[in-house]
């Protein structure tokens, strides 16, 4: 993802958090703040040393997370600024069992359309 896509200061993330809606399942958490005037969406990820012991496991997760997002960036909204947290399961994801999670979230966020198939 391009830097303007990513929520990266700590107030951004901050009024994402508070102002923000959650929804989850079991690998992520998806907080969401709608903002009318934006171009496009612009996502935040948070993997926390819980979650993924090791600096490799983290960034992976990350990865994982960022190609199934390019993936479906056709289809999210641009008016919405979102943070993705990963939760411990997900360090046991694959690829594919990564973006199946993120696409069930992101479908219960209302992100994506809900008779999107997989």
């Amino acid at each position: 993802m391009r830097k303007s896509y990513r929520v990266k200061t700590e107030a951004d993330f901050q009024r994402v958090f508070n102002a923000g809606k959650s929804v989850a399942n079991r690998c992520f958490v998806i907080y969401k703040l709608h903002k009318p005037q934006q171009k496009h969406f612009r996502v935040g990820l948070s993997v926390g040393k819980k979650v993924g012991h090791t600096a490799v496991m983290r960034n992976q997760i990350k990865r994982y997370i960022r190609q199934s997002l390019l993936e479906v960036k056709p289809q999210l909204p641009r008016d919405v600024d979102f943070l993705v947290i990963a939760r411990k399961p997900a360090t046991k994801l694959n690829m594919a069992q990564t973006k199946n999670n993120l696409m069930h979230v992101l479908r219960l966020a209302q992100l994506l359309p809900a008779d999107e198939d997989q």
